[in-house]
């Protein structure tokens, strides 16, 4: 049985890798920064302890983790999401995309480390996303970040792979969470048109991944895309 941290667990991908975690007997804890309802509803369901924090704050991080103690499994999952044109974003807008998607991981690994150390074992897995491959018109923060995640994670897994921790990524596509709430129905229903497998993704087709990573132990440094094809 591993212990397994997932940020951003109350909602969307994030729970549903709770979920998945926790099913298979794994000790799942969640960081989650306001949802307080939808991650009490998370952890009556699969019985994964929620810890509120915002990952942006690196004492927050620090203290959750103190709470949690050592982990084997760590799952940076937490994001937000800006649309619209840069030229439109505030500085403090800017900030916060890269304060939460990329200093988070930031905190959370650096916390997470001398677990890691001492057992000399350690996997984490990072959260990108198809934009961060290729960029995105009215994403340019977001799609800024999760290419800065992408290249955070292929420099850690050679920065720690000497001492047994492995460094993944996921990089989901259009996944029908509440990030596309706004979305209009229209234009997602086009966009799983134009994806060779006819459909957008689900939270769970995400958590599967991560699972594989989770478990792929001769697998370090790469980025498994999650998009169905969108983005090849």
């Amino acid at each position: 049985m591993a212990t397994v941290l997932i940020t951003g667990g109350s909602r969307g991908i994030g729970a549903a890798a709770v979920a998945l975690f926790s099913a298979r007997g794994d000790k799942v804890y969640f960081l989650y920064e306001k949802e307080h309802e939808a991650a009490r509803q998370v952890s009556q369901r699969t019985g994964a302890v929620g810890i509120c924090c915002d990952v942006a704050d690196g004492n927050a991080v620090a203290k959750a983790f103190a709470e949690v103690g050592d982990v084997d499994i760590l799952i940076c999952n937490a994001g937000t999401v800006h649309y619209g044109l840069m030229s439109m974003m505030t500085e403090a807008q800017w900030d916060r995309l890269f304060a939460v998607n990329v200093k988070g991981i930031y905190h959370c690994v650096n916390a997470a480390m001398s677990g890691f150390l001492k057992k000399q074992r350690g996997c984490v897995i990072t959260v990108s996303s198809m934009w961060g491959q290729v960029g995105a018109s009215c994403e340019a923060a977001y799609s800024a970040t999760k290419g800065a995640v992408i290249a955070l994670t292929k420099a850690l897994a050679k920065e720690l792979g000497p001492s047994g921790i492995r460094v993944n990524c996921v990089a989901p596509g259009v996944i029908l969470t509440d990030m596309c709430a706004k979305v209009d129905h229209e234009i997602l229903a086009e966009m799983a048109e134009d994806s060779p497998v006819g459909r957008n993704g689900t939270p769970q087709d995400v958590a599967k991944a991560m699972e594989y990573l989770a478990d792929a132990e001769f697998i370090t440094g790469h980025v498994l895309s999650v998009n169905g094809g969108y983005v090849i």
